[in-house]
């Protein structure tokens, strides 16, 4: 069992910047791939970005390519999501989620844990 918690979210105003936290326990953190994922009011769950459990390998949505960057420090059993360039279309639930596999994945159903989300809200 992974157990996981989001931080780092909160009010910003568009062209800004935020960096989200996902911390892990439980299990030996460098063994899963780890995702980012948003749900916005009234929308399903999409895919914002995926790293493997190396780091080496990492893959984003297209309305999120060029301004987010998904990193992590399993010295630290965390992964980050740096966001920048912030619009109010990015406002969202962010949540983190790991799976039982070494590769970054894209498809929400193929993660085995998740998070409780952390809320960004973004201004105009």
């Amino acid at each position: 069992q992974v157990q996981l918690v989001e931080s780092g979210g909160g009010l910003a105003q568009a062209g800004g910047s935020l960096r989200l936290s996902c911390a892990a326990s439980g299990r030996t953190f460098s063994n899963y791939a780890m995702g980012w994922f948003r749900q916005a009011p009234g929308s399903q769950r999409e895919f914002v970005a995926t790293i493997s459990w190396s780091g080496r390998t990492t893959d984003y949505a297209d309305s999120v390519k060029g301004r987010y960057t998904i990193s992590r420090d399993n010295a630290k059993n965390t992964m980050y999501l740096q966001m920048n360039s912030l619009t109010p279309d990015d406002t969202a639930v962010y949540y983190c989620a790991a799976r039982n596999s070494a590769y970054a994945e894209r498809n929400l159903v193929r993660y085995n844990y998740w998070g409780q989300g952390t809320q960004v809200t973004v201004s105009s």
